[in-house]
């Protein structure tokens, strides 16, 4: 029964952590990675995408102009960067998730056909 549970554990362990490197060209990068040794080490994207994600805690503030007109001041926000990567026929597309210039995830989507 104890080997079961181990293999259990031990099957569970190992699929959570091919969510968390992508082999390319002949090296690997992983959550952790800055940008830069992907940039390095997997070349250019096929696509990039980034967007401003609100800070935790963030809030809509209001300033006033020189006339006293009410300014609508947007929350801080920190970009997030998602590269996508197209590993060749067979293999599934792949996308990277940056924050504050470092792999946060890596998910994998359809295969490329």
């Amino acid at each position: 029964m104890r080997q079961l549970i181990f293999a259990c554990f031990l099957a569970a362990s190992l699929s959570t952590h091919a969510a968390d490197t992508f082999r390319c060209k002949n090296d690997l990068v992983q959550v952790g990675d800055p940008k830069s040794s992907v940039a390095v080490k997997c070349g250019e994207p096929m696509m990039k995408d980034s967007s401003c994600q609100v800070l935790p805690g963030a809030v809509q503030q209001q300033a006033y102009d020189a006339a006293g007109k009410a300014i609508v001041v947007a929350p801080q926000c920190e970009t997030v960067d998602e590269w996508t990567y197209n590993p060749g026929v067979g293999d599934f597309y792949t996308t990277i998730r940056f924050e504050r210039g470092i792999i946060k995830s890596i998910r994998y989507g359809d295969r490329v056909k």
